[in-house]
C-alpha cells in the first residue's frame, strides 16, 4: 500500500443520496480511492450521524444520550457529499445546515445533481459548498475530493504535503 493510499484511508467521507443506485455508485468510487465511507440515505440522518439534531426537535430533550458532551462523536468526517433533490431535506438545506453548525462548518461539503441548472450550482457555491459534481459522478470527480480534505485538516498536517500550498511559489519576481 503506497503513501497516498495509507493517507486516504484516514479520510473519512460521508455520503447522501435518497437514491440506493446513487448512493452504491458513489460508495464504490469512493472506495476505488481507498476513503472510508458512511452512506446514509437522508439529509436528516447525515445530520443525525454527524451529531446535529434539529433545535426544534423537542423530542429529543428526553433521550438522556443526546448529552451536549457526546456532540464530539469518535467519528471525524473529512467532507461530506450529497445529492441535491432528495425529499424532505434537500442537498442545499443539508449544506446550510452543516454552514450554520460551529461544530461542523468547517467540513467541506460537496453537492450532486444530474440536472445542471447554473442558478442552482451558483446557489450551492455561495452558500459555501466546495464542489458542484454533475451526476453520474465520474472517478475523475472523486479525485478533486482530496485538496479540500486536505485544507480542512490542520496546518500541522500540512507540513508534510511537501508540495502542497506552494503554487505561485517565486512566480512574483519583479526582473
Amino acid at each position: 500500500m503506497g503513501l497516498a493510499a495509507a493517507e486516504a484511508h484516514q479520510f473519512h467521507v460521508l455520503a447522501v443520496d435518497d437514491s440506493i443506485i446513487d448512493r452504491k455508485l458513489i460508495e464504490r468510487l469512493l472506495k476505488t480511492s481507498s476513503y472510508q465511507v458512511t452512506a446514509v440515505d437522508s439529509g436528516s440522518k447525515a445530520l443525525e450521524f454527524l451529531g446535529l439534531h434539529e433545535q426544534d426537535d423537542q423530542g429529543a430533550a428526553d433521550i438522556p444520550s443526546l448529552s451536549p458532551d457526546n456532540h464530539h462523536q469518535e467519528v471525524e468526517v473529512n467532507l461530506i457529499i450529497t445529492d441535491y433533490c432528495m425529499p424532505g431535506m434537500t442537498g442545499y438545506d443539508l449544506l446550510r445546515k452543516i454552514k450554520e453548525s460551529n461544530v461542523l462548518k468547517d467540513i467541506p461539503v460537496v453537492i450532486m445533481s444530474s440536472e445542471n441548472e447554473p442558478s442552482r450550482i451558483n446557489r450551492c457555491l455561495e452558500e459555501g459548498a466546495q464542489e458542484f459534481f454533475l451526476k453520474p459522478v465520474q472517478l475523475s470527480d472523486v479525485n478533486k475530493l482530496r485538496p479540500h480534505m486536505l485544507k480542512g485538516r490542520s496546518s500541522v498536517d500540512m507540513e508534510d504535503q511537501p508540495n502542497f500550498n506552494k503554487k505561485g511559489h517565486g512566480t512574483n519576481t519583479s526582473s
